[in-house]
């Protein structure tokens, strides 16, 4: 059946890609700081101009990809620029950071805007889509993703330790095998479907700025979660100052990267159900609430075991994030517009606040410390969450988007690996 080969090979197309993130960028703040010798504030405007060309790509990714719709297209172009990685980073990125901060960070703020930042949100968009059309829960596909980051996370810091090089040549080697994988997926878009995304006008996609439930939205997403990814940015750093050995703080950093990321992918499974019985605004709530509660202890707790605690954290918040995000779009906003309201809304809404906050957060590090600046940023989220109470639009609890019940059927059938299939919303 179409559906259960597309949900296989988009399953590992999402394995891979997401390995080759974790390769590339998961000890990104690691290598900025300790191979390179770059300061907290330097390390901040190289995140920052990584955000600002996220930014500038998203809007535009947004509007291709609700223009092409179920054609491949966007998905090309990030598998070719995976692929092209690890001559990015020993040739050109690294060399230029050296030599010219400036120049480096916006060459590199190019490249990783496009392929890891903007990239990741395109493909998720994506992956949505093509589940709603052929019968399979983006969650369940996407858990692979975690799973293929989670394996990279598992002895990065090991090869960190003997060579950045080596990741970078990984991540390389699974952008070669994604190009097979997007061949061999068979995507037919309907007539229909064709019509409607041909049809689709920039003048369409820039009314989503005057729907108030748009900026509803996104104060949740401006506030809480645009501060939660500020405070994520540097953390690895911070971790690994709680060891004598920076290099040991750098192996185990990659094994509770690779704890999380497992946990996380068996949260991706049932997410759809807790956020089905709590309803997609109160999903958003909880995995925010959640988030400020990662923030705070980091500032309040010490040593290795307290902090790794509190990084554990991320596995319950972020299945229950996605999801809510997407059951939200589905439910309140027109599903031809989704990748742009998800392009816009959330990751151009993430990279507009990081490129203002990562500097100024970096400095907070050089000046008071990572704990202090901790319980700041979860004050602060704490006040954007209060707001995002009010300013969400309510999303019935056992009311599902149009296509989730046909979908739910599907996955039954299917009886993909002989596991449960739990009703999702």
């Amino acid at each position: 059946m179409a559906f259960r080969k597309n949900y296989a090979l988009l399953s590992a197309f999402l394995f891979f890609y997401f390995f080759a993130q974790a390769m590339s960028i998961s000890l990104l703040a690691l290598w900025l700081k300790r191979t390179l010798g770059l300061s907290g504030v330097e390390t901040g405007v190289v995140f920052a101009a990584n955000f600002i060309f996220a930014m500038i790509s998203q809007p535009i990714y947004g509007f291709i990809s609700d223009k092409v719709g179920l054609r491949k297209t966007v998905l090309w172009l990030v598998s070719v620029m995976v692929l092209l990685s690890g001559v990015f980073f020993a040739f050109v990125y690294g060399p230029l950071l050296k030599t010219n901060l400036l120049l480096g960070a916006a060459v590199g703020g190019a490249y990783l805007g496009v392929t890891f930042i903007a990239g990741s949100y395109a493909l998720e968009s994506f992956v949505d889509r093509v589940g709603r059309k052929y019968g399979f829960e983006y969650s369940r596909a996407r858990l692979w993703g975690s799973l293929g980051f989670a394996f990279a996370a598992f002895f990065s810091g090991r090869l960190f330790n003997l060579d950045p090089m080596y990741n970078f040549a990984l991540a390389s080697c699974a952008g070669l095998l994604l190009l097979p994988l997007l061949a061999f997926a068979k995507i037919e878009p309907s007539a229909d479907e064709k019509e409607s995304s041909d049809a689709l006008k920039a003048t369409d996609a820039m009314a989503i700025f005057k729907l108030p439930k748009f900026w509803g939205f996104m104060v949740l997403i401006l506030g809480v979660t645009n501060l939660y990814l500020v405070y994520d940015q540097q953390f690895p750093a911070y971790y690994a100052s709680q060891f004598a050995d920076p290099k040991q703080g750098a192996a185990m950093f990659g094994y509770l990267n690779s704890a999380q990321i497992f946990v996380e992918a068996g949260m991706l499974f049932i997410a759809p159900s807790i956020v089905k019985r709590i309803g997609a605004k109160n999903g958003l709530l909880l995995a925010a609430g959640i988030m400020i509660v990662r923030i705070a202890g980091s500032g309040l707790v010490e040593g290795p075991v307290a902090i790794s605690s509190m990084k554990m954290l991320h596995s319950l918040e972020l299945p229950i994030l996605v999801v809510s995000i997407f059951r939200y779009i589905a439910f309140h906003f027109e599903n031809r517009l989704a990748s742009t309201l998800y392009l816009v809304g959330v990751s151009f809404g993430h990279s507009l606040g990081l490129a203002i906050l990562s500097p100024i957060v970096g400095k907070s590090y050089d000046m008071i410390g990572f704990p202090h600046t901790y319980l700041l940023i979860a004050l602060s989220a704490a006040a954007f969450w209060i707001a995002s109470a009010f300013s969400l639009s309510p999303t019935p609890r056992d009311v599902a988007p149009d296509g989730d019940v046909q979908r739910d059927t599907a996955l039954a059938q299917a009886d993909l690996g002989g596991a449960d299939i739990a009703k999702v919303n």
